[in-house]
């Protein structure tokens, strides 16, 4: 029964403090989850052991937006002063070509194979799952405890139960249509149906998959009897996933990267992931001086829009697996100063006006018919990221995906796994930069993001949700370094959002005369609900003073030790 028929998830009517401790902080999008992350700091682990049990507390409270199937990302500051960032994040299978998925894909769908496209769903958008080995990963580098302590508050969870909170609730009927298969059904709906907010749900297949890995470690999902599971699954339905696949996979340390916004440094992961596009249009707006617009206007929203528009053209249209192009500097203050020549008063359509030749790129590179549009599938994707920050200095954005909400609708076996449809950003145009190939990694929207105020000042941040999250660490970061917001008041404020379309998205909360001073300036404007505008997470070291803040658009809270 549904204990809470008038939950409404688009109400903004309750007010949030910043969050404050003194031993540790953690932020994240569902209470429970962060209630294990300070289960942790209290059981005498640091930052990154609370990082991995938060996130694995969220693979069964917030089934609908990651899980074991799908990928980890992290950036750091460690408590020795280390920058870092972990990169868990898997290929495509060896045999997965493009003349075998447009040939499968054709004979699915009884079409000719040149006119196959990667599909959004299904066993071909599954790529090699990075979650398991990253968090083992995290905490072995890292971390006081072991990969098997930070998993048990998800294995108590996935084994007791829980009740379902109110956005997950309303996310959780995507599940209904993505999932086919009976094993899959049988895993994540009960009686077939979705479950009510308030409802007490377990889940004793994924929960014993944990305690598998809490006693023997991440390598079971790779080899052995889950890894025959997870590729018997993707075989079955028509992909060509391979235990090898698995096996082969390991766990990356890339070095991060960053630019300077108005005094601050701002950390991003490299390629393949879209942290270029987030430090490319902080630049541009550092450029044409966005930042002196008033706060909550229409000028501030064109300015930082328009620098934002640009970054996703040329974002779009270079970032890929780095192992497989060549890149052009997209995050350097020389690139930005050409392209902000393309801003004005009015919106601009010809985005790519004032785009420098980009003579680094690899030779006979060939660019898609329309750089302007992203990869496939649309924008508005499923994410957890959390924040933690502990006494010693540690700082840690963490994020984990299965991309859009369950993934691929596949669940390997009976091991309660969930996998993702990473995969489907792949093209199939032999011309296209994220053109499938075997073992290369795809274009990846995940971006865990870090702050530097001054040595001792710290804060690690990120905003979910596929292409929102560039333009929420934008955001973010002008609230709290243009106009000095306390960290829960940058996350309350209404925001806005450059569309896939062209169109630009405001919230209702937005003020009144905002949307038609925008469309004064050429902008298509559209009033979006308040779930497609990210969810965002924050914790901050400030020369030992802990503090966090986290998204009213979604269920979770912060939480101080």
């Amino acid at each position: 029964m549904n204990i809470d028929e008038n939950a409404d998830i688009d109400r903004f009517t309750s007010r949030r403090s910043t969050v404050y401790g003194q031993r540790g902080v953690v932020a994240t999008s569902q209470p429970l989850a962060s209630a294990a992350g300070i289960q942790m700091l209290r059981e005498g682990g640091n930052a990154f052991d609370a990082a991995v049990a938060t996130a694995a507390a969220l693979n069964v409270v917030e089934p609908t937006s990651t899980g074991l199937g799908g990928d980890v990302f992290a950036l750091y500051r460690t408590a020795d002063g280390d920058v870092g960032a972990m990169r868990a994040c898997g290929g495509a299978p060896a045999e997965a070509t493009i003349e075998n998925v447009r040939e499968s894909v054709a004979e699915e769908n009884d079409v000719d194979s040149e006119d196959a496209e990667m599909p959004d769903t299904g066993a071909h958008t599954v790529t090699v799952p990075g979650t398991a080995r990253g968090w083992e990963a995290t905490v072995d580098a890292f971390g006081r405890l072991t990969l098997a302590d930070a998993l048990q508050p998800a294995i108590r969870y996935a084994t007791d139960g829980y009740p379902v909170s109110e956005v997950i609730a309303d996310a959780w009927t995507h599940g209904e249509e993505v999932f086919e298969t009976d094993n899959a059904r049988e895993a994540f709906l009960f009686d077939d149906e979705a479950p009510d907010v308030g409802q007490t749900v377990t889940f004793p297949k994924l929960g014993a998959t944990m305690e598998q890995i809490a006693e023997k470690g991440a390598d079971v999902v790779y080899e052995g009897d889950i890894a025959e599971q997870i590729a018997d699954e993707v075989q079955s339905q028509g992909g060509f996933m391979t235990v090898d696949d698995l096996a082969d996979f390991e766990v990356e340390f890339p070095d991060p990267i960053s630019t300077t916004y108005n005094g601050v440094e701002v950390f991003e992961l490299p390629p393949n992931n879209q942290g270029l596009i987030a430090l490319e249009a902080l630049n541009i707006a550092e450029e044409i001086g966005a930042h002196e617009s008033e706060l909550g206007s229409a000028d501030r929203i064109h300015y930082f829009g328009e620098a934002m528009k640009l970054a996703f053209h040329d974002g779009h249209r270079y970032i890929t697996d780095p192992a497989y192009e060549e890149i052009p500097p997209l995050a350097s203050k020389e690139w930005a100063e050409k392209r902000a020549t393309a801003i004005g008063e009015e919106a601009n359509d010809d985005v790519s006006f004032g785009v420098p030749d980009a003579s680094n790129e690899a030779p006979g590179r060939q660019r898609p018919p329309n750089p302007q549009e992203p990869p496939e599938p649309p924008e508005d994707s499923d994410t957890v990221l959390l924040t933690v920050a502990d006494d010693e200095g540690n700082v840690v954005s963490y994020i984990n995906s299965r991309f859009a909400g369950f993934g691929s609708g596949l669940v390997a076996g009976d091991t309660g796994i969930a996998l993702q449809n990473r995969g489907s950003s792949f093209s199939l145009d032999p011309s296209h930069p994220n053109r499938l190939e075997p073992g290369k990694r795809p274009f990846h929207t995940l971006i865990p993001g870090l702050l530097k105020f001054d040595e001792d000042d710290w804060a690690a941040f990120g905003v979910m949700g596929g292409y929102m999250q560039p333009q929420g660490h934008l955001q973010v970061v002008s609230n709290i370094v243009d106009y000095g917001m306390p960290l829960q008041a940058a996350l309350d404020f209404p925001r806005w959002r450059y569309r896939e379309d062209g169109s630009l998205a405001i919230e209702e909360r937005t003020g009144d005369s905002v949307g038609t001073k925008l469309t004064r300036r050429g902008h298509d404007v559209r009033l979006l609900s308040p779930s497609l505008f990210g969810g965002a997470q924050i914790a901050r070291s400030d020369h030992g003073t802990l503090s966090a803040a986290t998204e009213p658009r979604k269920d979770g809270n912060a939480q101080g030790y």
